[in-house]
């Protein structure tokens, strides 16, 4: 049976808050190599204000700023990292593809994984889907970073 991480467990794990935090539940958690991700798009978030009117959109680096989110949380849970005293830290982006709109009343469902992880650095590949159809997919890189 899958353990789902709720958003109070997030909270404790990554620094994001609203109207940044960007997953809602993560789940099928592998220590050190993969989590999956939710975040239920409702037509009340604030980027829907300004892009786009009459046509909302969730921008594409949103969908892959959650995913980057999800990665943090599998990486803080394995790494016993507490959002208080350190985080894992976005560092770079590389072959991001959009292939779907996402709109409000959307579940973006992110699955990601660990390619390498090396002293405090990691990279990351994951894919966000809607409906079963691919949204956006890319790699990335973080890094665990001492906050105090």
């Amino acid at each position: 049976m899958s353990t789902i991480i709720e958003c109070e467990e997030i909270e404790r794990l990554i620094p994001h808050r609203f109207p940044f935090l960007l997953i809602d539940r993560c789940f099928d958690y592998v220590e050190g190599q993969s989590i999956r991700g939710i975040k239920c798009v409702t037509a009340n978030e604030p980027f829907f204000q300004g892009h786009f009117p009459g046509r909302p959109l969730m921008p594409g680096v949103l969908q892959i700023e959650a995913m980057a989110q999800a990665s943090a949380v599998l990486m803080s849970k394995t790494l016993k990292v507490d959002a208080k005293t350190a985080g894992i830290m976005f560092m770079s982006v590389e072959g991001a593809k959009f292939r779907r709109p996402v709109r409000p009343g959307d579940v973006l469902n992110m699955q990601v994984e660990v390619l390498l992880g090396r002293r405090n650095i990691y990279k990351f590949s994951g894919k966000a889907e809607v409906d079963g159809q691919l949204a956006c997919e890319a790699e990335w890189a973080a890094m665990k970073v001492d906050l105090v």
